[in-house]
């Protein structure tokens, strides 16, 4: 039987190893935001005036691929926190509408961003500006997940520092939430709720 000395193979796989050029470990961008420079209001039309009120953010950190766009992480905003200056509506929207003592938590968790106007996701880290993107992705209301797609206006420093900013209506009430409406007062069935944050974003390998 012909065999193949055992040098023979040990000198094939130096060969080898030393031609294949060395794996280049791919790399995620990370944007961290900065719940103490956010702000998150929403808006409630009503029958006599128009209701304004704020949340608190808890903690957002979005994890992207520059090159795919493939995102993941939350915005966690804080249901507990609502207040619109009217502690009796207040107490009515915690207890009855949002349950916040039962859903502390609003989630938006992005699966998938998309950089608008011909530009290229990763032209949003290298060029200062600004840059329309669009952020697919979940959003978790009172125990129930949502398909959404909503789009942000990103700035860019150019130095890793960016502002984002969304506004976007979330139909509350065809996602089962009850309805706040009486007999003298009605309401919109949509919230508009309006987003603006900062953060630092870093590259760091993803394996």
């Amino acid at each position: 039987m012909f065999s193949v000395p055992l040098w023979s193979i040990v000198l094939c796989l130096a060969f080898i190893v030393a031609t294949c050029p060395p794996a280049i470990s791919a790399q995620e961008a990370v944007a961290k935001l900065d719940p103490a420079n956010s702000t998150i209001k929403f808006t409630l039309g009503a029958t006599f005036h128009t209701v304004h009120g704020t949340f608190k953010m808890k903690d957002g950190e979005i994890r992207f691929d520059p090159a795919s766009g493939k995102a993941s992480g939350s915005i966690v905003i804080d249901a507990t926190s609502g207040e619109s200056g009217d502690s009796s509506r207040d107490n009515k929207m915690h207890k009855e509408i949002l349950e916040s003592a039962k859903y502390p938590d609003i989630v938006f968790s992005p699966t998938q961003l998309i950089a608008q106007q011909g530009h290229l996701l990763k032209e949003t880290l290298d060029q200062k500006g600004t840059t329309q993107v669009q952020a697919k992705g979940i959003f978790r209301l009172h125990g129930r997940d949502h398909d959404v797609t909503l789009d942000l206006a990103v700035q860019n420093d150019g130095n890793g520092r960016m502002e984002i900013s969304s506004s976007f209506p979330i139909p509350y009430i065809k996602w089962g939430l009850k309805s706040p409406n009486t007999f003298i007062l009605r309401v919109s069935d949509t919230v508009q709720l309006e987003i603006h944050s900062s953060g630092q974003v870093s590259l760091r390998s993803a394996y």
